[in-house]
């Protein structure tokens, strides 16, 4: 049903950037088995509906902890080409599934390590969250209105744009390497660099004199009126970027903001008191009153949509941008291909749903899988 099929990935479960990754990766046709603990499926969750992240994906239950639990990881990996981890550092080689153990069997297996820190440097080893990797990387001082504290981002610069989402092109990257020399690799992803790098447009503006540390003063970070969002008569919200003059004098016209006395659009000093403007004329009419107006013409316009307004809106109903999957609204995969239709992808399955099918379809012989099942190794 995608590009990847065909490809068969090992995805040990965790949190956040690595479940997306492979939930990425699966959306594009990848057949994605998921290792769980032997603990989840004994505390009994059967619905997973809920669990986005796991769509598309096949889940058995090993414990880890024993060798035959490790060598039916292995087994896996043997038999894969690629594999998806995200302890810290040295947790897998302790566990016995390390890179080096899983190139001894296939040399050719892309090996992904999803980190906070990185698998090296002074913090390599300590706890954090995606919110301290986004702090560290300079993006999160960035976000967030003058004279306010840094506004967390929730967790999409991180775990899923800085994370997952660079994890899941390392990947598809190193496949087409693999595919040229025949030799495996192991990428080292931590979200504080795709964090960075999710940043190098405002480095450029740094290095231009076009952008200062001064939070809420700049083109981008709310400082212009014209590139902000504002409260409507109804207490709802729309959102304004008319970054271009040609698109400005148009939101200008439509909005009624112009007058003999306006300001230049790029006079800095004007700004606050342009913003002022913007706020009182916004606040005169409802949220869909000013979609009325001005959605679909070239004002850089668009209203605010909670997560569950999103889904009902004309263009993407239209796009078929949300699906759903046992009764959950989601996203839909993307990017979409010319050559391939637009799917909906497997509904999450329970954690140890696919265990005896997966190991029998690994080689393992049937009273081999019921042994270990029966011993508690996997479930």
């Amino acid at each position: 049903m995608g590009p990847l099929e065909g490809i068969r990935i090992v995805e040990i479960a965790g949190l956040g950037p690595a479940p997306f990754c492979g939930m990425l990766l699966a959306d594009m046709g990848a057949e994605v088995i998921r290792v769980d603990r032997v603990g989840a499926v004994r505390a009994g969750k059967n619905d997973a509906s809920a669990d986005v992240l796991g769509r598309g994906k096949q889940s058995i239950a090993v414990d880890l902890k024993d060798p035959d639990g490790v060598a039916a990881v292995l087994t896996l990996a043997k038999a894969a080409d690629v594999f998806i981890e995200g302890f810290r550092p040295g947790v897998a080689e302790r566990l016995g599934i390390g890179p080096d153990d899983c190139h001894v069997l296939n040399p050719r297996l892309v090996y992904g390590r999803m980190t906070g820190w990185g698998q090296t440097g002074p913090l390599a080893h300590a706890a954090g969250h995606d919110l301290n990797y986004v702090a560290l990387s300079g993006m999160l001082h960035a976000i967030g209105r003058a004279d306010q504290p840094p506004v967390p981002p929730l967790n999409l610069v991180g775990d899923y744009g800085g994370g997952g989402m660079l994890l899941a092109l390392g990947i598809t990257s190193a496949l087409l390497e693999v595919h040229r020399t025949g030799k495996g690799m192991v990428l080292d992803a931590a979200m504080t660099e795709g964090s960075s790098l999710l940043g190098a447009f405002f480095h450029g503006y740094m290095a231009e004199g076009r952008w200062t540390t001064t939070r809420g003063a700049n083109l981008l970070d709310t400082g212009a009126p014209f590139y902000d969002v504002y409260e409507t008569a109804d207490a709802k919200y729309v959102s304004v970027g008319p970054i271009e003059p040609h698109f400005y004098a148009e939101l200008v016209a439509l909005a009624g903001l112009d007058s003999p006395d306006a300001p230049a659009q790029y006079n800095v000093a004007e700004w606050p008191a342009s913003k002022q403007r913007f706020a009182e004329i916004f606040a005169q009419k409802s949220r869909d009153e000013w979609c009325d107006i001005l959605e679909g013409t070239d004002a850089c316009f668009a209203p605010v949509l909670d997560l569950v307004e999103a889904p009902m809106h004309p263009h993407n109903v239209d796009r078929k941008s949300f699906i759903e999957i046992d009764g959950v609204v989601q996203p839909a995969p993307a990017p979409r291909f010319s050559n391939r239709p637009h799917h909906t992808p497997a509904a999450p399955v329970p954690a140890g749903a696919n265990t005896d099918e997966v190991l029998a379809n690994a080689g393992i012989p049937a009273d081999a899988i019921a042994s270990l099942r029966d011993r508690g190794v996997v479930a």
